[in-house]
């Protein structure tokens, strides 16, 4: 017999009480020897990819989906069938949607997914994963969750969060955190006040490669960082619109208005939706907030950055022909490519630091370096310039190694120093049974957020702006004007 079922059952005949450990516990508590009941809310392809995931952790259940998509074949892979058969390996269905055209996501896939799985594991004993429409209602009434997983598109990621937090739920967020400065500050605020365990899925912040690079800098291996260069090849989606996308039917089963939550309202075109919504400012936050989430990441904590002081950007134009003349036409969305400049000040022990980034594929004048070694530049990559030296990086702060390469011949790698993590959501599952918290909460994500954010008002207004974080102001009032999102009636925050 079970552990508890023995002692609830001899309790009882000695007529005593017992209180379960997590009533005890307070708000959130969850014992170390219960499962971790999770909600799914955001079931596309990013969704339905981490769900899977989930199902393999034996110390989470997910009991219940949410998402305004009943099911819908025109989501995008990253590769030809990348989806389909990801759910069929993980589920081990190798018939999994044979004959469906287009890339499936939606609860009710998802739904059917987490209940193929369960059914295997559990047998009989299995009770079916319940999906709904709307979060706010799966949070009303599902009242046996303990956590939620947001996968929604960025704008919708802190209505979800901050509606479960004040519903006693822990939150793993997709990122970014948010698309708006604003709401990240609302998001930390929340997770400080309630105490409830949150994380940013920012994976490489567990990364045990990313501690080896703290304590590469750290150790004063190319002395005081002064500068960063950080480029991507992203965007890889549609984006870079110089006009609204022509309206189209809505498709049965998409609850259009839901999907828009906050954002003002639209006609419906599957270009504002699914990976496409990464490139309108309503929705997403282009390249640098998808994919600059990963790499401040690992810089913010290499470099113990805090607030920005100041940041300039700029976006590459369009250049059309109208009346038989070229003339620059204005993006009416995120650009096909940018460049930003993020200066932080002196922090302890630390200099003043410049972060430069550049996406779409442009890259920094090549490091002699390169030549040196003979290498070409990456497609990605970071590079941390100190007053002794340089270190290469992959993208996600992985692989540090000095330039050129006969440097790492002589130097003495530093001792580990920093607690490896146990796995970016097993720290999580251990927050919220009472553990420590894990590395990239929504307290620590919230200024990296803030910095990424920033970077995006300053490539749209193309002023350089100063930062006040005390105040949560700019420089200039053209830009302050976007720190606060736009909120339609009904979905204030």
């Amino acid at each position: 017999m079970e552990r508890r079922k023995f002692l609830a059952s001899t309790a009882a005949a000695a007529g005593i009480t017992i209180i379960p450990r997590h009533v005890l516990g307070g708000i959130g508590y969850i014992a170390p020897s219960d499962r971790l009941n999770v909600a799914c809310i955001g079931t596309g392809t990013q969704g339905t990819r981490v769900l899977l995931e989930l199902l393999k952790i034996p110390d989470i259940q997910i009991i219940s989906v949410a998402d305004p998509v009943k099911e819908d074949n025109s989501y995008q892979n990253w590769g030809e069938f990348e989806l389909r058969n990801n759910i069929r390996r993980s589920i081990e269905e190798p018939m999994w949607d044979e004959g469906i055209k287009g890339c499936r996501a939606g609860r009710e896939p998802a739904k059917r997914i987490i209940d193929t799985w369960y059914t295997k594991q559990q047998g009989a004993t299995y009770k079916a994963c319940t999906a709904y429409e709307d979060f706010r209602e799966l949070l009303e009434k599902e009242t046996g969750i303990d956590a939620v997983v947001v996968g929604t598109p960025d704008h919708q990621h802190a209505q979800v969060s901050l509606k479960a937090m004040a519903k006693g739920k822990h939150v793993f967020c997709q990122k970014p955190m948010t698309n708006a400065i604003y709401e990240a500050r609302l998001m930390a605020d929340a997770a400080t006040k309630t105490g409830l365990a949150t994380q940013v899925a920012t994976g490489n912040a567990s990364s045990a490669e990313v501690d080896r690079l703290c304590e590469l800098i750290w150790s004063g291996a190319i002395g005081p960082v002064r500068e960063v260069y950080n480029w991507s090849n992203r965007p890889v989606w549609q984006t870079g619109f110089t006009q609204l996308p022509e309206e189209q039917k809505v498709p049965k089963g998409f609850n259009w208005d839901l999907w828009l939550g906050r954002a003002e309202f639209r006609p419906f075109s599957y270009d504002y939706t699914h990976t496409v919504f990464r490139s309108w400012y309503d929705f997403g936050t282009g390249a640098l907030g998808d994919m600059g989430c990963y790499s401040f990441a690992a810089i913010f904590r290499v470099l113990k950055l805090g607030d920005v002081s100041a940041v300039e950007a700029s976006g590459n134009t369009c250049v059309g022909v109208v009346n038989g003349n070229p003339q620059q036409i204005p993006y009416v969305s995120h650009p096909h490519a940018m460049n930003a400049r993020f200066t932080f000040p002196a922090r302890a022990g630390m200099p003043e630091v410049n972060l430069y980034w550049m996406d779409g594929g442009m890259k920094f004048p090549r490091p002699k370096e390169f030549d040196e070694d003979g290498i070409d530049f990456p497609a990605e990559g970071l590079l941390f310039v100190g007053d002794y030296g340089k270190i290469l990086c992959e993208f996600q702060g992985r692989n540090p190694r000095l330039i050129p390469a006969s440097r790492n011949k002589s130097m003495i790698r530093p001792p580990e120093t920093i607690e490896r993590s146990k796995g970016h959501y097993q720290d999580w599952i251990e927050a919220c049974r009472g553990g420590k918290k894990a590395r990239c909460t929504f307290e620590s994500a919230a200024p990296i957020t803030e910095a990424l954010n920033l970077g995006v008002v300053a490539m749209r207004t193309r002023k350089k702006l100063t930062w006040d974080p005390v105040n949560m102001k700019t420089s200039n009032e053209e830009a302050n004007k976007l720190i606060k999102p736009y909120y339609r009636p009904g979905w204030e925050l």
